[in-house]
């Protein structure tokens, strides 16, 4: 079973901490086993203060790094910034005990621990998207990238603020068992398995003036209909807006333009359709849109750097 260990350091946020046991909790087999085992440890075993009103107790340890698969960090607050250590000895020496191969994780600000130890150097890392400037000045060796909810390096993630590492560890659901579970799972929890855009619609904006309209009806009606190619025009005709119009409102809400985000849209249809059918390849192309089997070869290279018959074997295998 795979070991998720959930590190408390002193003044952790409670929502973020909770996270992980909530999500990875909640994934099981076939039978109803479950997935993974859940352990939250304390640098010392002794009880942790929190950001709110009341501390928590817990029962382990660093001593249970040893054992994990997968390290989880959520955030925690800290002294002004010219007081901040964000690597001391102690939090050092315990991630020293993580196992080679480990996944580390964090939530939040808590990528400053990560860059600050010098796992996040010359790779792509995002943070809240209201700390991303000040975490790129500290950590010019970082390429920071704030307008994603989460970046996977493989055995390093980070994830953007607070509710973003919901998004990220039904990710690595999604990646560990595939896509059913952690639908399963998103159910479960009521939140959904796939958010739409990125952090940048959360960035604080001069808000728009009042408005009834929104693009949220046409982004549902684009998804039924992904089986063909869809136009700027049509889409912003089912809005009844202009396509000038349409293209700033969905920028706003989404994050994106419409076109990546129908691009995106059209890539995870495909992937879930590899995933839980056995239609051909080409089939599959025509079903989320791109028409032709190559189409999709060429989108799924460039975004998840594997070839459909791949993504198929490896994930069906699970």
């Amino acid at each position: 079973m795979h070991r998720v260990v959930v590190l408390a350091l002193e003044g952790v946020y409670p929502f973020e901490l909770s996270i992980p046991v909530r999500i990875f909790g909640s994934a099981a087999g076939p039978d109803g086993e479950p997935l993974y085992e859940i352990t939250t440890c304390s640098l010392d075993g002794r009880p942790v203060t929190t950001s709110a009103d009341f501390a928590i107790t817990v029962t382990h340890g660093s001593e249970a790094l040893r054992t994990a698969d997968t390290l989880v960090i959520p955030p925690f607050t800290c002294g002004p910034d010219e007081e901040r250590d964000w690597l001391p000895d102690e939090v050092a020496r315990a991630l020293a005990l993580l196992p080679a191969g480990a996944r580390i994780v964090s939530i939040c600000t808590a990528s400053y621990v990560l860059a600050a130890a010098g796992l996040l150097d010359g790779r792509p890392a995002t943070t809240h998207w209201n700390e991303a400037d000040h975490f790129q000045r500290a950590f010019p060796q970082v390429e920071v990238d704030a307008n994603v909810l989460f970046v996977d390096n493989g055995q390093v993630l980070t994830a953007a603020g607070v509710a973003a590492g919901v998004d990220l560890c039904l990710h690595l659901v999604r990646r560990d068992h595939g896509s059913e579970i952690a639908n399963r799972v998103a159910r479960l929890c009521v939140v959904p398995p796939w958010r739409e855009g990125g952090q940048a619609q959360y960035i604080e904006r001069p808000m728009p003036e009042p408005s009834t309209d929104t693009t949220a009806a046409t982004r549902d009606w684009a998804l039924r209909e992904l089986h063909r190619p869809l136009a700027l025009s049509e889409l912003a005709g089912h809005a009844r807006m202009s396509v000038r119009t349409f293209c700033r409102r969905f920028r706003d809400e989404v994050g994106m333009p419409p076109g990546q985000w129908l691009s995106q849209q059209r890539v995870e249809h495909a992937r879930r359709l590899l995933e839980a059918t056995d239609l051909p390849v080409d089939e599959v192309a025509a079903h989320a849109g791109f028409g032709t089997a190559a189409s999709l070869r060429q989108h799924l290279a460039t975004t998840i750097g594997v070839s459909p018959t791949a993504y198929r074997q490896a994930f069906r295998t699970r």
